[in-house]
Order: structure tokens, then C-alpha cells, then sequence
């Protein structure tokens, strides 16, 4: 099989894993969308295995597939800037790419790094979407970029520690399915 199909397999397969991931949720106040689960993990295996367009692509799926399955929608922009455009940015991590021949304190550091490119990148496009469409949610007082960082980032953080731990393991136990080697 030559690479770009292997890609292209790959990518379909971890956008499946993206969506399956995304079901397992961990409950919480979010009364506007989001939540805590692994659904990005597959973002930054791909991103990690197959670098930008590995992970730009995969996120751009597992996104879509998100606004297929399970939407939230008050309007057309909030829609891409939720949806496609918040999980595409994940895949930004693939600008770092951790190998198996780096030592194994360096690969930590590198899925770290990149892990938090990924998550800040979606946390930036919810924030923009909270404060132009759910900006009447903010408590009275409350100004509206607080609100929205505030708001995302209660499951943001968590979100990208689960995937920091995850992702660690699985560089030490299975570095062949993080860096693709």
C-alpha cells in the first residue's frame, strides 16, 4: 500500500475512533456544548504519526462527523467555529512531531507541547464562538471574554490533561502507534 493511501486509511479510522471517543463523555455544568473526553487523542496520534496534514485532516473529520452526529447550532459561523474549525486547529500539534528515537524525557516534553498547541488552538475558536454567540449567557457584570474563557476552559483543561496522560502512556507502552515508526 503506498503512503498516501495508508494516510488516507488511517486518517478514516481515527476519525471512526475520534467519533466513538466522543461518545464517552464525562458529565458536567456545560449548559452550551462541551465536555471532557478523549475525542481528540486520535487528532494527536495522527498529528504525532503523520505530522500537519495528519492531524489538520483527521481533526477537519472527526469535526464534521461531530456536527453530523451530535450538533449544538444558534448559526452558521458559531457552526464552523464549534465544530470543523475547532477540531482542524487540534491538529496544529502536528507542527511537533515526537519520535521514538528522542529520548523518552524529550517525547514527553514534545507531546506535551504539542498537546497544548492543539488544545489552546480549540480552546481559541470556542472562546471567539462564546463571546459572539453566547455572549447573553454571561452573568450580569461579567464581561464576556472572561465568561467564554472561563466557560471552555472548565472542560478544555481537563480535556488536555487526560489526553497529556494518555498520550504519555501510549508513547512508553505502544511508541510505534504515537510516532509511527
Amino acid at each position: 500500500m503506498n503512503k498516501r493511501m495508508l494516510m488516507i486509511a488511517e486518517i478514516a479510522i481515527m476519525s471512526a475512533l475520534g467519533v466513538i471517543l466522543g461518545f464517552i463523555k464525562l458529565g458536567g455544568p456545560w449548559a452550551f456544548g462541551g465536555s471532557v473526553s478523549l475525542e481528540m487523542v486520535p487528532i494527536f496520534l495522527m498529528a504525532f504519526r503523520r505530522g500537519l496534514a495528519g492531524g489538520v485532516l483527521t481533526g477537519l473529520m472527526i469535526g464534521i462527523l461531530q456536527l453530523i452526529i451530535n450538533p449544538f447550532i444558534v448559526h452558521p459561523v458559531q457552526l464552523v467555529l464549534d465544530y470543523p474549525l475547532a477540531f482542524l486547529l487540534v491538529g496544529l500539534a502536528g507542527i511537533v512531531t515526537p519520535n521514538s528515537r528522542d529520548s523518552y524525557r524529550k517525547r514527553i516534553w514534545l507531546i506535551i507541547l504539542g498537546t497544548f498547541i492543539g488544545s489552546l488552538f480549540r480552546l481559541i475558536s470556542h472562546v471567539i464562538s462564546g463571546v459572539i454567540f453566547f455572549a447573553s449567557a454571561a452573568p450580569e457584570g461579567t464581561p464576556v471574554w472572561i465568561y467564554s474563557i472561563t466557560y471552555n476552559s472548565t472542560y478544555i483543561i481537563p480535556t488536555f490533561i487526560l489526553t497529556v496522560i494518555l498520550l504519555v502512556l501510549l508513547s512508553k507502552t505502544a511508541p510505534k502507534l504515537v510516532h509511527g515508526e
